[in-house]
């Protein structure tokens, strides 16, 4: 069962059967490409062809470039999409040259982070799907055991060393992103080292090795902040393709019997900042909250209490 923030998630929604038995035969990528019933989707430098700004270009395989390498994404559900439920759906992963031949202007192509919260259910979960992969591909062209070249199978969800067999699976690193509270129902904001500085977002960082979601929560929030939290409270996740990320959201509450001092770690967090929800509102002309399709902006209007027009 989900959570009701989760399906709330701009990248959390889908429509899209994964069909995970097909990426098991040998030749399911040449099959589907021969059959006038697929659709493709180009993808070139993390970003999708669009038809228009809410909807991916999704095209018979005979009007896209040939490419050097492919995803099978699995089967449409959308019951109100232009292609018919059941119809295949394959990434093509394009070189700059191949992206250029099908669409030479730059602006056709879309940012995920930009349009993901104006997309349908069905392509916002396409273009994670398609985006994650093809980012795993561009970081796993080599056997991290022989350095020899991988190459491609299993429909594109598996790189497979030709000489000793060897496969590598796509991979997803998990983290945390939390939104902290203290006895006054105030929220903890921070601002990145990479940001400008007006821009403030919920705390996160990812998880180590041999350890759970809530200690994560806990060692994290008090690396950047300071501050020592309790009660970690898991609240919902969404895919965050960018590279490989899955954002796990919690909410947690300042220990008021050993609170810790606020302070930024200087190096990531450059400013922290508390927020009642009236102290916000009255900032929204100065500070910059994180974008629509992100599980931040979510969890930061659940605290709120409702969507902030910004």
């Amino acid at each position: 069962m989900s959570s009701p923030l989760t399906d709330r998630l701009p990248l959390a929604r889908h429509q899209v059967d994964r069909d995970y038995l097909t990426r098991d035969r040998a030749d399911a990528v040449s099959d589907l490409l021969a059959s006038d019933d697929t659709r493709v989707l180009p993808l070139w430098r993390g970003r999708t062809l669009m038809a228009a700004p809410d909807r991916l270009a999704l095209l018979p395989a005979k009007d896209v470039p040939t490419a050097d390498d492919y995803v099978y994404l699995g089967l449409s559900r959308a019951v109100d999409a232009l292609e018919p439920v059941g119809t295949p759906l394959v990434a093509a992963l394009l070189a700059d040259d191949q992206a250029k031949a099908l669409e030479a202007d730059e602006s056709a192509w879309g940012s995920l982070r930009a349009f993901g919260s104006d997309l349908s259910a069905r392509d916002a979960g396409l273009a994670v799907e398609a985006i994650a992969v093809a980012n795993w591909h561009d970081s796993h062209r080599y056997s991290p055991r022989s350095g020899r070249p991988l190459v491609t199978d299993k429909a594109g969800w598996v790189r497979r060393d030709p000489d000793d067999g060897h496969e590598v699976f796509p991979r997803t690193d998990p983290a945390i992103i939390v939104a902290v509270t203290d006895a006054d129902e105030r929220l903890l904001l921070g601002s990145n080292a990479l940001w400008e500085n007006n821009r403030y977002s919920l705390l996160a960082g990812f998880v180590e090795p041999g350890e759970s979601l809530e200690q994560a929560v806990q060692r994290e929030i008090f690396e950047e902040s300071g501050i020592k939290v309790i009660d970690p409270e898991y609240v919902g996740s969404q895919p965050w393709p960018f590279p490989a990320s899955l954002m796990l959201g919690f909410r947690a509450k300042v220990d008021v019997d050993d609170p810790g001092v606020l302070e930024p770690d200087g190096a990531e967090i450059l400013e922290l900042r508390w927020f009642s929800r009236a102290e916000l509102a009255a900032s929204l002309g100065e500070v910059i909250l994180p974008g629509r399709t992100s599980i931040a902006r979510a969890i930061i209007e659940d605290w709120y209490g409702g969507e902030i027009d910004q």
